[in-house]
């Protein structure tokens, strides 16, 4: 594989780099698969934050290539945690579907950071889809106590195999995504409210992230420091 130039400029400008190892693996539907992953000292070196990600490498063809992906259930006392794998096209998809027992991969932890607001909000507004689920179930149990109302965009029902940790207190809409990838944005406008105590969490497509992102900034008002969105993943 060619040298990894974007690896190297990414631990330049402070990215550790650490190596993983398959412990296990599951099927998660028909569309994604789920891998136990053994971190090495990653979450000892990094600590662990509600919604945190890192970058795998993968080969593509002889290249590098990095994907983002959330850590799901980390647990510092073993150093172990679960990546979710959507199963389409794509090298990551391949490498996925092949891990065995022992395998390893590359990751680089650099720019991931979120810390819940301080006092704790008085109500959560999240919205994401299959992709940002992980980051999603990371919140409701980080702040397990919160009223939280979460809009889920699917494009397919395999997706919903990813099931939300919502509680009693936690209102879930799941909102199939049209040939546009309009619904999501609709509805969400249409139903946020602007709240002086809440925080509105925003990790959709990237297209989305920002008509909603907009639409809390400029047309509710909503202060800089409430809003928090990332889009994590964009149409091409």
């Amino acid at each position: 594989m060619k040298r990894n130039w974007e690896a190297v400029v990414l631990r330049v400008m402070g990215g550790r780099n650490f190596r993983l190892t398959v412990l296990d693996t599951e099927p998660v539907g028909d569309r994604y698969r789920r891998l136990l992953m053994d971190g090495g000292d990653l979450l000892d070196a990094c600590g662990v934050h509600p919604t945190m990600w890192i970058r795998l490498w993968f080969d593509n063809d002889g290249k590098p290539h990095q994907r983002a992906y959330t850590l799901v259930d980390p647990d510092p006392a073993t150093g172990r945690f679960h990546l979710e794998f959507a199963l389409h096209d794509g090298c990551a998809a391949r490498w996925a579907e092949t891990a065995a027992v022992g395998d390893t991969i590359e990751a680089t932890v650099q720019g991931s950071a979120f810390a819940l607001p301080e006092p704790a909000p008085r109500h959560l507004y999240l919205v994401g889809d299959a992709a940002s689920l992980p980051a999603v179930n990371s919140l409701l149990d980080a702040a397990a106590d919160v009223p939280a109302t979460v809009w889920l965009e699917y494009a397919h029902d395999g997706e919903r195999a990813l099931a939300p940790r919502a509680r009693e207190h936690h209102e879930v809409t799941w909102i199939p995504r049209g040939a546009d990838g309009e619904g999501l944005v609709k509805i969400v406008r249409d139903a946020l409210p602007a709240a002086d105590d809440a925080h509105y969490w925003v990790a959709a497509e990237a297209a989305s992230t920002r008509d909603i992102t907009r639409h809390l900034r400029r047309t509710l008002g909503v202060g800089k420091h409430q809003v928090t969105s990332l889009g994590y993943w964009s149409v091409r």
